[in-house]
């Protein structure tokens, strides 16, 4: 993963595996819920038990993705402008 600060991209690389983990937590207490009543519920509370975590990635990796794109778009600007500079020369 790219990211412009070295500090925010050990936040969301953190909060990241923090999110994963959430999912495994999840989804072994829900497969562990829902053995009792049988493996097709195991596996039912299994997905349901992971969803919670399954979502903050999804919401971090949505946030990463547009910091990502915002950073290239100011890039491109620069590049862009420098050409700019070039041609009104």
């Amino acid at each position: 993963m790219r990211v412009s600060t070295k500090f925010l991209g050990f936040i969301i690389n953190f909060l990241l595996g923090v999110a994963w983990a959430l999912v495994a937590i999840g989804a072994a207490f829900g497969f562990l819920t829902g053995i009792k009543y049988g493996f097709f519920y195991a596996v039912i509370f299994t997905f349901v038990g992971s969803l919670f975590g399954l979502f903050f990635v999804t919401l971090l990796e949505f946030f990463f993705l547009r910091l990502d794109k915002y950073v290239e778009m100011q890039k491109q600007t620069k590049i862009l402008s420098d050409i700019l500079k070039g041609i009104e020369k």
